[in-house]
């Protein structure tokens, strides 16, 4: 059962997976974006290609006394070439920039370059059918199916609209304007094809989300090894040292001098505690915190040599209903009374067995602040 890949993916087993470039992408969707983009610029800057178009069939189509004296096609054919080169860049820059943003989008802007390299396991013919005839194979080929079928019934449609009305542009258009009406037949088409990819590719995207979570699937063992290492990592030590350090050079290691005892639960919880009948009627909360301060506060009792108890329930009740430098609740009286009791006893060289602490029902919370449920 260890070996069973049945939970879902961590965070860190999916921010790693990006790393390596393994990311929620779905190329339906760079098609679908990359054409629809290059639709809408034909759509409003075209024009401009249409134009540099129209003046080199003029041209090319013109002819005088000095063109056929001075007969030179080849100039002609570089002079329409170079009038439509830059509106062609910059359709291509548009087209571009567009797939870009949205291959990268979902790896939040990392470019993983190990992708663009060969893979001899792409070279395996074995592997090459087992993707062909395998779940991934079939998917890929029921999508295929879905496009073809999607676009080939937008085509149709619009075929029955606009093809016959092209088939007479001849004859009843001069050819500027014929070109200005195919112009429009045409980015009508791309903007309708485009629509429909767009379409298949929402609807590849959860279909690409599924596949990339069944792929990151983790074993039990996998999933404590990851724990394992997060817990132990020298980066996590290291951090938690370093906020240990800056919580020690704060009010929390003032605090923590006049301190009598520590209420642990054993390590989410800390509260720093001390009693002093000249200064208040029942015991202080000097100091309290959860994660790595209470690590902190656990850290400098060890140094000061503060007793450290581990009283789950009471700590968290401490913690819950008493701030810092304010006296605890009544009922908590005679709990912290039998603590301090045994911790002057500690002080006093004794050996006195731990005592049996009862927190009232009213005042047990749980690790998030809800009162526990009464049993």
């Amino acid at each position: 059962m260890n070996g069973e890949k049945t939970l879902a993916p961590t965070e860190k087993r999916k921010r790693d997976a990006a790393r390596k470039g393994d990311v929620l992408r779905s190329r339906d969707l760079g098609t679908a974006v990359a054409m629809l983009a290059g639709t809408l610029w034909l759509k409003f800057a075209g024009p401009w290609l249409l134009d540099a178009l129209v003046q080199g069939a003029g041209r090319g189509l013109s002819w005088d006394r000095r063109a056929i004296e001075q007969f030179d096609p080849g100039s002609a054919m570089i002079a329409l070439t170079l009038s439509v080169i830059p509106p062609l860049i910059v359709l291509a820059g548009a087209v571009l920039v567009a797939v870009l943003l949205v291959q990268l989008a979902p790896s939040h802007g990392r470019w993983v370059g190990a992708n663009a390299l060969p893979k001899a396991s792409r070279l395996n013919p074995l592997k090459g059918l087992a993707r062909m005839f395998g779940a991934a194979g079939w998917i890929e080929a029921a999508k295929g199916l879905a496009k073809v079928a999607v676009l080939g019934t937008l085509a149709w449609i619009w075929a029955r609209g606009h093809v016959p009305a092209l088939l007479s542009l001849g004859r009843r258009a001069e050819l500027g304007a014929a070109l200005g009406e195919a112009w429009d037949a045409l980015t009508g088409l791309l903007v309708l094809l485009s629509l429909g990819l767009l379409g298949i590719a929402m609807a590849d995207w959860p279909i690409e989300w599924l596949r990339r979570t069944a792929r990151l699937r983790m074993s039990q063992q996998e999933m404590r090894d990851e724990h394992k290492e997060s817990d132990g990592s020298p980066e996590r030590k290291a951090a938690q040292r370093q906020r240990a350090r800056q919580y020690a050079t704060g009010a929390v290691a003032k605090a923590m001098q006049q301190a009598q005892f520590v209420l642990t639960n054993p390590t989410h919880f800390a509260v720093a505690m001390a009693y002093d009948p000249l200064k208040a009627g029942a015991p202080i909360v000097l100091a309290k915190g959860r994660g790595d301060k209470a690590l902190a506060m656990k850290d400098l009792a060890a140094e000061l040599q503060v007793p450290t108890l581990e009283y789950p329930t009471l700590a968290r009740s401490v913690y819950f209903t008493t701030r810092e430098n304010q006296v605890i609740r009544e009922e908590l009286y005679a709990a912290v009374a039998a603590v301090l009791a045994f911790v002057f006893s500690l002080r006093r060289g004794e050996s006195p067995p731990r005592p049996a602490i009862e927190v009232p029902l009213a005042l047990r919370f749980d690790a998030e602040g809800r009162l526990e449920p009464a049993r």
